[in-house]
């Protein structure tokens, strides 16, 4: 397995939410409380609590945003908000509007007016899990802008289909929409993105990838740095060096890091053992791992575990 697609296969989104608003300008939205990730298009995003210069999105665009903080959501960087949402509540700014969803419901998902000349914004919202969310959100500044472009149009083009749609399954189609839009938007951002974390840009590398590849697909192994530089076909001292370089840690520190990382959400299921989590992650003995946590997370594993009740 790869390095992302195990990041997104532990951090699978949950309670994801699809909504397209279809509005005449001028419309503004702002959101107090966001999910660590939403997407959206054709629109002025602007993060409110940083201060920055509003992005506009052409079209096609998605913009993926990481929380947490106000940011607003508009047809244009001018147009002051209109509808401030916080969370599950909404308070009109403006009385000559209305609240999204209170407007005329076109199809399921999806409001607004309908009429000529209006815009057409999707939003999606995902809710990541636990410690590798959190890692895979640390791939991205807080606005991050995908341009249009073949790898994302067609699996943005029939999300916005399937969410006019109410048939069985619906969700489950919408949730697995929304993981596809996510990968390849991350995908076609790290492949031109400057910031693109170091691990990540390590994988074009044949060996360092092949090695990550390797430490994701077996993370319980009892990894030597000789033998990873053979199954890459180097030498140990090249294979270090090289590793270190590219990815910014040891090949055995960034083993241990992940594997704490790991076991960091295993340890929110209560029903699971500090010895079983040890296991899984590649400690028979669960004092070792005990060390090894507290070294890298600051706290014992039975206090994290107290900490994210």
């Amino acid at each position: 397995m790869d390095v992302l697609s195990d990041l997104l296969h532990r951090a699978r989104a949950r309670t994801a939410l699809v909504r397209q608003l279809i509005q005449r300008p001028p419309w503004s939205l702002s959101f107090t409380d966001p999910p660590p990730l939403t997407l959206a298009g054709h629109a002025s995003v602007r993060i409110d609590d940083a201060g920055t210069t509003p992005v506009r999105l052409a079209a096609g665009d998605i913009a993926l945003i990481t929380g947490p903080g106000r940011y607003t959501i508009a047809d244009d960087p001018s147009t002051p908000p209109q509808v401030v949402i916080h969370g599950e509540r909404k308070s009109v700014v403006d009385g000559s509007v209305e609240a999204p969803d209170t407007q005329r419901n076109l199809a399921p998902r999806t409001y607004g007016d309908g009429l000529p000349g209006a815009t057409v914004m999707l939003r999606g919202a995902y809710d990541l899990r636990g410690d590798v969310g959190d890692r895979l959100l640390g791939m991205l500044p807080q606005l991050a802008v995908v341009p249009a472009g073949p790898a994302t149009r067609a699996a943005l083009d029939l999300l916005a289909t399937e969410a006019t749609r109410d048939e069985p399954g619906q969700d489950a189609v919408l949730d697995r929409l929304l993981d596809l839009l996510l990968v390849l938007a991350l995908r076609t951002w790290c492949a031109g993105a400057e910031t693109a974390p170091a691990w990540y840009q390590a994988l074009a590398d044949p060996a360092i990838g092949e090695a990550l590849h390797l430490l994701h697909e077996e993370p319980a192994r009892r990894w030597t740095v000789a033998e990873l530089a053979t199954r890459v076909g180097m030498s140990r001292a090249a294979f270090a060096a090289r590793f270190t370089a590219l990815v910014g840690d040891p090949p055995l520190t960034y083993l241990t890091g992940w594997r704490m990382t790991v076991a960091a959400d295993l340890l929110r299921d209560a029903e699971t053992t500090v010895a079983a989590v040890a296991r899984e992650v590649g400690y028979e003995d669960p004092f070792a791992f005990s060390v090894a946590f507290k070294r890298i997370r600051g706290v014992s594993p039975s206090i994290w575990r107290q900490q994210t009740d």
